[in-house]
């Protein structure tokens, strides 16, 4: 089975600007309208997100998913003290090492061991801060022909994303029918991977 890397968090106030396009409702459908898509033909992986953990718990607990065989969440134990209660009740649990009194060097060691799973066959990306840009940026790195897809209607990161890679006209950068953005842009991943180049990763707009 293929897997899906989710990279998703809600925007706060005071970690740059990502927060003023940021609409969490709508990350709130996306997300969950993700995994309705998805679930059943691919796992999802996602860096645990105090934001984004609790909401996957309760999509999966209304679906009644096998959480061990359909969810991996990955968590730094630099952020132990912190993990939300949900962590708990998923079975698919990996713990990465921390790098002491270190936060953006445990972030780095537990996203470089996440991205660089080998049955990763797509990213997507739901509003965020700057993690969403460089988990974009790993994500690539290990898997540049694998199927990418910002989803911009939530705001956030995932925007900036969407319009620095001019996936997206004007109108679709609006779009919030999410189960059908995910229908046409997921369901071409079969087995392991993807087959062919991505055309969702375009050359930097010039000027960019």
């Amino acid at each position: 089975m293929s897997a899906i890397f989710l990279s998703a968090s809600v925007p706060l106030i005071g970690r740059g600007d990502y927060h003023e396009t940021a609409n969490p409702f709508l990350i709130q459908c996306a997300v969950r309208e993700l995994v309705i898509a998805v679930i059943r033909q691919h796992k999802i992986v996602w860096g645990g997100h105090p934001a984004i953990t609790p909401m996957m718990w309760s999509i999966c607990e209304d679906l009644g998913i096998d959480y061990s065989e359909s969810v991996v969440l990955y968590q730094s134990n630099f952020f132990q003290d912190r993990f939300p209660e949900e962590n708990q009740r998923f079975r698919n649990v990996v713990l990465t090492d921390a790098v002491p009194e270190d936060c953006a060097a445990s972030l780095s060691r537990m996203r470089e061991q996440m991205l660089s799973r080998e049955d990763l066959a797509a990213a997507v990306f739901i509003g965020g801060m700057d993690g969403v840009e460089a988990e974009y940026d790993l994500f690539v790195r290990f898997h540049p022909e694998a199927k990418v897809l910002p989803v911009a209607a939530p705001g956030g990161a995932a925007l900036a994303l969407a319009k620095r890679l001019g996936c997206f006209d004007e109108a679709e950068l609006h779009d919030i029918d999410f189960a059908h953005l995910f229908h046409s842009n997921l369901k071409a991943i079969v087995s392991d991977r993807l087959e062919g180049p991505n055309p969702l990763i375009n050359q930097e707009p010039d000027g960019a």
